[in-house]
């Protein structure tokens, strides 16, 4: 599978200090720094490849975007990462289906919870 050219997941809830441990374990990043209103950057490394890392709060119906602009990641789709962020931060998180394509419906998403649980989704219509 080839890896996306960047990943973007959602977040439930952008607890900082967990998502600073994490992001520190999986990219060796440095704790997330304001950027602005509501944003938080830093940036991590994957082998010689550096990672930018943008924290957005409230970025749709409250969750969290948190995006990590390069195809370094340590994950290969935004799915992965969802995977293993839902457990890690103890929220729920939401990202794409997959890679969208024109035609694709752009309001479909998987919902992952910390327990594991998956479904796809209407997003933001899917009453959550």
């Amino acid at each position: 599978m080839e890896s996306y050219p960047d990943i973007e997941i959602y977040l439930a809830r952008g607890d900082i200090e967990r998502l600073d441990a994490w992001l520190h374990q999986a990219i060796g990043a440095e704790p997330l720094a304001p950027a602005g209103k509501r944003q938080w950057r830093t940036r991590g490394r994957r082998g010689e490849a550096e990672v930018p890392v943008l924290l957005m709060e409230k970025a749709a119906d409250g969750f969290a975007s948190l995006w990590l602009d390069s195809p370094h990641t340590p994950w290969a789709t935004d799915t992965e990462c969802a995977r293993e962020a839902a457990p890690r931060l103890g929220c729920e998180v939401r990202c794409s289906l997959g890679g969208w394509q024109p035609g694709d419906d752009p309001d479909r998403f998987l919902q992952v919870l910390p327990d594991g649980t998956e479904q796809a989704i209407d997003w933001p219509d899917s009453g959550q």
